[in-house]
């Protein structure tokens, strides 16, 4: 890693409170254009809660999350959406009665002109974004092998199948930064496989950086750059994989002391 290059992502000194609760302390990381990062720890460490605050569902109770430089820290999940920083959840959320290629149009309405005039009178413009939004579709569904499922509705497909809805309806927002949560969840051996080689090829076809939280210490020591490993809310080390693998204090938050 070229520790001159600019990070897209710097939290520095992240702490949330909830009433008397730290959730996170001090919590500091950085990720680096088109660089895999990953955040691990026992349940409870408070993974979810630094995504939740880099994603603006929370704001911090201290401490600065930036964007290629600009501070979104205090802004809702929908600006920070709209800079490039989307997410998928631990449990999937897509509108399951809806098809595969409904939602990731739906995905696209802040993208799309949705002047209601123009709607009903169909006016060339609107008729010229309501294509080029199903043209984006149709590239994400291929890109995910999902063209042969586009109008399937979202709910009937396996879990992942829906996976990859999701992280396509991400894709099709055109990020630079993809947080994905326990995206490896319910997944059998060889979706995670599958798993593994479509967050590398994002990274390297498409120029997106990622940042996840994963339990699978198998996928995350596959694809991962740095990792950086929490326990009790508390940053414990930030490294490579070989050397997050071998430090004692990772081995003792996982494996306790004799």
């Amino acid at each position: 890693m070229n520790s001159q290059a600019k990070a897209l992502l710097e939290v520095s000194s992240l702490s949330m409170r909830f009433g008397g609760l730290l959730a996170v302390d001090g919590v500091s990381l950085s990720v680096m254009d088109k660089e895999v990062f990953a955040i691990i720890g026992p349940n409870g460490a408070g993974k979810t809660t630094v995504f939740n605050c880099i994603s603006g569902f929370y704001q911090p109770s201290s401490g600065d999350i930036s964007l290629d430089g600009t501070s979104i820290a205090r802004q809702p999940s929908h600006q920070v959406a709209q800079q490039g920083l989307v997410r998928t959840f631990q449990n999937i959320r897509l509108f399951k009665s809806m098809t595969v290629v409904e939602n990731l149009l739906v995905a696209q309405h802040h993208q799309v002109n949705t002047n209601l005039l123009w709607g009903l009178l169909k006016t060339p413009a609107y008729r010229k974004s309501e294509k080029e939004a199903l043209q984006r579709a149709a590239y994400w569904l291929d890109q995910l092998g999902l063209t042969a499922l586009a109008n399937r509705e979202a709910g009937t497909l396996s879990y992942g199948l829906q996976r990859r809805v999701e992280i396509a309806r991400c894709m099709i927002t055109r990020p630079r930064l993809l947080l994905l949560d326990e995206p490896a969840a319910g997944l059998n051996p060889h979706e995670k496989q599958e798993l593994s080689e479509l967050i590398d090829r994002l990274r390297r076809e498409h120029g997106v950086a990622v940042l996840l939280i994963e339990h699978d210490m198998s996928l995350i020591m596959g694809i991962s750059d740095r990792i950086l490993v929490m326990e009790h809310g508390k940053p414990i080390v930030t490294g490579t994989p070989a050397q997050v693998r071998s430090d004692e204090r990772v081995i003792k938050a996982y494996l306790g002391e004799e």
